[in-house]
């Protein structure tokens, strides 16, 4: 008879099976992590389920098609005929051997973290587990999230009475719990997916070595720390080191303005210095689902410790105020030209978050869209991603993607992502006036260029 106990057998079997490329992986949200993420298991030859509330995405995988623009179709049809499947029924969890979490981890709108979606998760998994399996979350989260809010109705809500594995217990009918933290880059065509390090914290060293190997077997390198907090302030460091940098330079861009310095330039001869020094790039504002968000979950969790992250939320509040500076030069820009904004027509040139990518999360240009609409002005936008803009968590715009044929209809056309699709001397010509917020237009000297 075995001395060991079971909980060690169950992850001995998983880890074989794991390494076999055999264990069945579960994705729990399709959207710009799990799909990519669902589609490197995939590649690998492991048996993949990808999970979803949302109907319409389950319903263009199983036709083979994508709903993401950098995923073609080939490739979710690549990986169908290798046996991935997409499903709403969360019954499906219990035959799967690992779990891996990737749902939104948004903003109230008080700015407080909204763990709905991973607890609305949790409880739809919990009935469905079992012994042996390992869960896993992707969820950019406060330190603690995993331990205290995950764990906690994993436990209470499956009906087998199971446990997280946990170090120093000897529970025989356990289940292991780890976080590992999404490093999705989209529009990144340098960094190829595998080639990101992938940091892993196990709620006990079997969670950790379990982990590590599901990774290990699609990841080049998997780095192991010491815990599920561990690996989720990681996380935030990560992005808040943007978010602070990318304030600083917001805030030396205003001040160059007022200096009559360009502040492109001094960056570019910044970046020459070959050591002590990285470049980051003001802009409109901040976006995407990570930098301007996880900041403020940091924030949040603080105070439960009697301290304040005022370093990080000045960065923050620098960053929230750059669509209200771009409102402003579009005033005075026409202010120039003798007209109000009221009343005046604007053209938005690009919409998703940053350049070369279908992402609206967090974009500063819904909120300059909405900023210039309460002002009077009358708002039209071109981006090749977006056909169109309707509903979101934190918008309803309804709004068709405009032609870029008769630009000098426009009073003031204002880009605000530097899509690489555009060409930037031909919107020059024709327009009657551009705002540049990307230097965008750099190289092009024309009276009718404002950069802001």
């Amino acid at each position: 008879m075995s001395t060991h106990p079971v909980s060690a057998t169950h992850a001995s079997d998983l880890k074989s099976k794991i390494e076999a490329k055999q264990s069945r992986v579960a994705i729990i949200g399709l959207g710009y992590v799990g799909l990519p993420l669902a589609l490197l298991y995939a590649e690998q030859k492991f048996p993949v389920t990808g999970f979803d509330i949302d109907e319409r995405k389950i319903s263009t995988l199983a036709q083979g098609g994508s709903y993401i623009y950098r995923i073609p179709a080939t490739e979710i049809q690549k990986a169908r005929s290798g046996g991935f499947s997409a499903t709403s029924d969360y019954s499906q969890i219990a035959k799967m051997d690992a779990i891996i979490i990737c749902v939104p981890t948004p903003l109230n709108e008080y700015h407080e973290p909204d763990l709905s979606y991973i607890t609305k998760t949790a409880e739809a998994i919990a009935p469905h587990l079992r012994a042996g399996q390992l869960v896993v979350l992707e969820s950019t989260t406060y330190p603690g999230t995993t331990e205290e809010v995950l764990v906690p109705i994993l436990e209470n809500g499956n009906k087998k009475g199971l446990k997280a594995a946990r170090s120093g217990s000897n529970n025989s009918e356990a289940f292991f719990v780890a976080f590992s933290p999404e490093r999705e880059d989209p529009g990144n065509q340098t960094v190829a997916r595998h080639d990101i390090p992938k940091v892993v914290g196990g709620l006990d060293p079997q969670a950790s070595e379990l982990a590590g190997a599901l990774y290990g077997s699609i990841f080049k390198r998997v780095v192991p720390v010491s815990s599920p907090a561990a690996a989720e302030m990681t996380k935030l460091l990560e992005n808040i080191y943007r978010c602070v940098n990318i304030a600083l330079v917001n805030e030396l861009k205003l001040l160059s303005l007022r200096m009559g310095l360009d502040i492109w330039e001094v960056i570019e001869a910044a970046s020459t210095k070959p050591f002590g020094f990285h470049p980051f790039y003001p802009g409109p504002g901040l976006g995407g689902h990570c930098i301007p968000v996880d900041p403020f979950y940091l924030s949040w969790k603080a105070k439960e410790y009697d301290f304040r992250t005022r370093f990080i939320e000045l960065a923050g509040e620098v960053n929230v105020a750059m669509p209200y500076h771009v409102l402003a030069s579009v005033v005075a820009a026409l202010n120039q030209r003798k007209k109000a904004l009221n009343g005046s027509r604007v053209l938005i040139l690009g919409v998703a978050y940053k350049k070369d990518i279908d992402d609206l999360r967090e974009s500063p240009a819904l909120t300059i869209i909405e900023l210039l609409q309460k002002e009077g002005a009358q708002v039209s936008y071109n981006d090749p991603y977006f056909p169109m803009i309707g509903k979101g968590r934190k918008y309803d715009l309804q709004m068709k993607c405009a032609p870029l044929d008769k630009l000098g209809q426009y009073d003031c056309v204002l880009i605000v992502t530097d899509h690489s699709d555009y060409d930037y001397l031909k919107i020059v010509r024709e327009s009657q006036l551009v705002i540049d917020t990307r230097n965008a237009t750099k190289g092009i000297h024309d009276p009718k260029i404002v950069r802001c």
